[in-house]
């Protein structure tokens, strides 16, 4: 059977998008591979077609819980029964049922803290892992925009694996976060297939503003008059609930907030909500975007520019996943840049926190377990997490946790000195990146072609509707009188049929 006879019958598509098939093609001779493929253009479904063809069991791995499941329901949606996440919204009964019951399943997505559980590994190697599969794979890299320590430790759990076939996916990497992805994974003899980042359906402005009232009512004229659905990004979580309550006050409606603070319930709803054409706008962090797989997604506003390109593709790239002309614009005051600076210094940890820390820490006794020291951390000490895992991943580089148990050592002060070394390194990384980011918005040529040369992609001709710089005329993305075809009214009748796979058509709204 061909390639596309699979594609329609499991995923109702005739065509596959640039490099799907490749992709794909790649997996199925064993090779290992590399895949940077543009945002929206399919990223998931190259390890789940290729799962029904070898028909054995697939590791997934993912660093966003709400990431991972919203792949699980999306797969669950499709009909696919045989698919679980392995993360910490599983209680300890549930995972215990899971990790000995994991030979039922086909798709396996587990977060990579998880895979640091040898009870874990132990139930993935008895089952026979066919495929290993890294998603937001420039996460495992120090030049990465979204680094995550504890995926540097992917290459020994792929290891222990005993090297399935490995597939990294990411839609942002530059020729040194791809370098890096190989050496951590511990790959060779490896296969890469780079895409362009372009999006030449989406056009792009940089707006330079004078005061933040000046930028708040640039997005009341933007949301008023441009086509929906559109993402608003912010920076902080209360300037997605100020900015939502300020639309609401002059007349937007169908508008929601959305940021990592939330209950999960409550953003899994927003989520849904947003989906279902139930809401137009959504002010939100970076948070949102993820996985969330809505197609006809026609603006983005940036409120605060993102720190660097990478975060910038990424974003602006959640609109136009259709193909279909759709627009991004970046407000920009110089005052950002003390609030960029802030946001990259607020995610490390500081001299004192980690003084305060390994005070803690010699409460402990030796071979206190990690998931106790995380839950205690967390919750009894409220450090925030991001801090603490950083911390503990150099404690684990420092062999002060081994095998996932405390060592307890008499060095603070010398710990402490190498964490504050690590926070300096990623910090002047972080900062290099802004200035990249700045390049950007202050740039008096074609932006497209900016972002081409940073991520050294060949040069593209221009389409029709490019960027602020080379011109470009914003009535072509404001909304008509006329009813906009890509939207359609909720139907739980459509979705019920969908879910049954019939054709909606046999079906009228109510």
């Amino acid at each position: 059977m061909e390639l596309e006879d699979i594609l329609f019958k499991k995923f109702g598509y005739q065509t596959f998008k640039p490099g799907q098939k490749e992709v794909i093609s790649s997996l199925l001779e064993g090779k290992h591979t590399i895949a940077v493929l543009p945002t929206g253009t399919g990223k998931s479904l190259c390890y789940q077609l290729t799962g029904y063809i070898i028909n054995k069991p697939i590791l997934i791995v993912s660093p966003l819980l709400s990431l991972m499941e919203d792949q699980v329901q999306q797969l669950k949606m499709n009909g696919e029964k045989r698919v679980i996440a392995l993360n910490s919204f599983l209680q300890e009964k549930e995972w215990k049922k899971a990790v000995n019951e994991l030979s039922k399943y086909k798709f396996i997505y587990a977060s990579p803290e998880a895979l640091q559980n040898p009870r874990t590994l132990d139930a993935l190697k008895r089952i026979g892992i066919a495929l290993f599969v890294v998603d937001e794979a420039h996460c495992i890299s120090q030049w990465g925009h979204d680094f995550r320590l504890e995926y540097s430790m992917l290459g020994s759990v792929w290891e222990k694996l005993e090297r399935p076939t490995c597939l990294a996916l990411t839609a942002t990497a530059t020729e040194a976060v791809t370098k890096d992805i190989v050496a951590h994974l511990h790959l060779e003899d490896v296969t890469k297939l780079i895409y362009s980042v372009n999006r030449p359906n989406i056009g792009m402005k940089v707006e330079r503003v004078e005061s933040i009232e000046e930028k708040k009512e640039h997005v009341l004229r933007y949301v008023q008059k441009m086509k929906k659905p559109c993402l608003i990004y912010c920076s902080s979580r209360n300037w997605t609930e100020n900015l939502t309550e300020y639309l609401l006050e002059n007349g937007v409606r169908n508008v929601a907030f959305y940021h990592g603070g939330m209950p999960y319930n409550e953003r899994i709803l927003i989520q849904q909500q947003f989906l279902h054409d139930q809401l137009d706008v959504i002010c939100c962090t970076s948070a949102f975007g993820m996985g969330v797989n809505k197609k006809n997604v026609r603006f983005v506003l940036h409120f605060h520019p993102p720190t660097q390109l990478e975060s910038y593709v990424q974003e602006m790239g959640r609109s136009g996943r259709d193909g279909k002309e759709s627009f991004s614009v970046v407000l920009y005051d110089e005052r950002d840049d003390e609030l960029a600076f802030h946001l990259m210094s607020s995610e490390l940890p500081d001299r004192s926190l980690c003084y305060a820390v390994l005070s803690i820490l010699e409460k402990y006794q030796d071979g206190t377990n990690v998931s106790l020291l995380d839950r205690d951390m967390i919750e009894t000490y409220g450090i925030n997490e991001v801090h603490w895992r950083f911390i503990r991943f150099h404690l684990q580089q420092n062999g002060m946790i081994k095998n996932e148990k405390l060592v307890k050592m008499n060095y603070k002060e010398e710990m402490v000195n190498n964490i504050q070394k690590a926070v300096e390194s990623r910090l002047h990384d972080k900062e290099a990146r802004f200035k990249e980011m700045k390049k950007f918005l202050l740039s008096k040529s074609c932006r497209r072609s900016t972002i081409l040369d940073y991520f050294q992609n060949d040069s593209e001709p221009t389409p029709p509707l490019c960027c602020d710089i080379c011109g470009i005329e914003e009535e072509a993305y404001e909304e008509r009188e006329c009813v906009n075809e890509d939207k359609k009214p909720y139907s739980w009748i459509n979705h019920l049929s969908h879910l049954l796979g019939q054709k909606e058509e046999k079906y009228e709204h109510f």
